[in-house]
């Protein structure tokens, strides 16, 4: 189980949103919830970062052949 800090998000999965743009998305259920590390520090587990993205690509390719 691998885990991507915020400051790996663009440069390794191509997601160049803000920290606040990131915490309103997972509030609502629309991106994976960070796991806490300490009071100061959050990451994501890769696993669900990259399921993510799978699940948007889908969506495109489904929206695409319709």
């Amino acid at each position: 189980m691998r885990l991507v800090c915020f400051s790996q998000l663009k440069p390794e999965k191509g997601i160049a949103y803000t920290r606040r743009h990131l915490q309103r998305l997972a509030k609502t259920g629309k991106f994976p919830a960070p796991v806490p590390l300490s009071e100061a520090r959050i990451a994501w587990l890769e696993a669900e970062v990259d399921d993510w993205i799978a699940a948007r690509a889908a969506d495109r390719t489904q929206k695409q052949a319709a």
